[in-house]
């Protein structure tokens, strides 16, 4: 077997469904398995999708395992090659496994391999490539040095900005959003650290893996990531479950740091953490005392692409749904930049989800059309027949 794909899924079972439909287009001709963690979701998940991929290996979880835990008892049944660790909340392109795995066949010293992430205004996610959080690199970020310096190689190596994006690059960490792993290097220094529930255990793994010998590469292939969709980052546990994370790193690599790095360190987690509950807490107060106004949110303007049979479903959905939308007729081979052959005529001082139909539009080419012009009014939808479901990184619509 020469690629293990392996998704944890926790209630988010349209956008697994989703991320599973541009992995099967993915894997044709590669010798491959799919896994699916369920971590004792309450959505329906697995009759969901059991429905549709009767191919995947499902591991049903009776409690949540936590993202290493989950994944750990997928690689241990897994035998391929390579594993690769795939949030559930993205999708890739139709080559984009196929190159990765070419890549890893002709680097045989990379341990990982992660890619381009495009958020949904076609933007990209700076976590595709990062530093290690040195007690340094960590203090830079926190104080605000890095986002003022990106493209320092001492203020900005958190996210890396020096580097360039079209150019494949050995990088200290890659995201667990999609972390190709070599099978060889996992033997060597073992598995994802439990101790991490979730969060940190990407960093704490490409840390291992540069330890054993191994490198870890940024290549130039695009995946979306609608980021954080199975999680809630407004939420009291996740800045617990965050700032805890970064404590185990640092207890765990550098305890050995001089008290005048280790402490400062230490004391600007907490701040943060501390910073972070506060805001949380009061933002709530403000909000029950009527002291924030509660704005009508303003609904985007829903621009369909797709064949006349796809827009007869959409206009009808529209209506169900009570959508304001606007509708072109238009596939692949037919209209290959999308709605970049009309921009011209979108307004651009109102919210827009330009929404494509994954019949008509290879997810590779999606991904081609939303980075060639972000705009911030301007972010990615899918539409998919199969299940008359749009997807946006907002809301799902059925």
């Amino acid at each position: 077997m020469k690629l293990s794909v392996i998704i944890v899924n926790y209630n988010v079972k349209h956008y697994i469904y989703q991320c599973l439909d541009s992995v099967y287009r993915a894997i044709k001709g590669l010798d491959a398995e799919v896994f699916v963690v369920d971590n004792h979701s309450h959505d329906g998940s697995l009759e969901y999708l059991q429905a549709k991929f009767t191919d995947v290996h499902y591991i049903e979880s009776n409690h949540n395992l936590g993202f290493a835990r989950a994944n750990n008892v997928a690689i241990k049944q897994s035998t391929g090659d390579y594993v690769l660790l795939l949030n559930p909340d993205t999708f890739v392109g139709e080559e984009t496994l196929k190159n990765v795995v070419a890549f890893m066949d002709e680097h045989p010293d990379a341990g990982s391999a992660g890619v381009m992430m495009l958020m949904a205004d076609g933007n990209k996610a700076l976590e595709s490539r990062r530093g290690n959080p040195t007690p340094m690199t960590a203090f830079y970020k926190m104080v605000g040095l890095c986002k003022r310096y990106p493209k320092s190689r001492r203020f900005g190596k958190y996210y890396m900005g020096y580097l360039p994006w079209d150019e494949p690059a050995e990088i200290d960490v890659v995201s667990g959003a999609f972390c190709m792993l070599r099978r060889e290097a996992l033997d060597k220094i073992g598995l994802l650290d439990e101790d991490f529930f979730m969060y940190g255990e990407d960093i704490d793994l490409s840390y291992r893996l540069h330890e054993g010998g191994f490198q870890n590469w940024y290549i130039p292939e695009v995946i979306l990531h609608y980021k954080g969709e199975s999680t809630q980052k407004s939420s009291f546990r996740y800045v617990h479950v965050f700032y805890d994370a970064m404590l185990i790193f640092f207890r765990k690599h550098y305890a050995n740091s001089s008290i005048f790095i280790s402490i400062p360190i230490k004391l600007a987690v907490f701040a943060s953490a501390a910073f972070s509950l506060i805001k949380l807490q009061l933002h709530k107060i403000r909000k029950s005392l009527g002291f924030i106004s509660r704005k009508r949110r303003v609904e985007p303007t829903y621009v369909f692409v797709g064949p006349q049979k796809t827009i007869t479903q959409c206009r009808l959905l529209s209506k169900k749904k009570g959508l304001n939308a606007e509708f072109h007729i238009g596939a692949g081979k037919r209209n290959p930049m999308g709605h970049l052959e009309f921009i011209d005529q979108l307004p651009e001082d109102k919210p827009l989800c330009i929404v494509y139909d994954v019949d008509s539009y290879q997810y590779g080419d999606i991904l081609d059309i939303i980075r060639q012009q972000p705009q911030k009014n301007i972010t990615l939808g899918t539409y998919s027949p199969d299940t008359k479901t749009i997807i946006t990184s907002e809301e799902i619509l059925k």
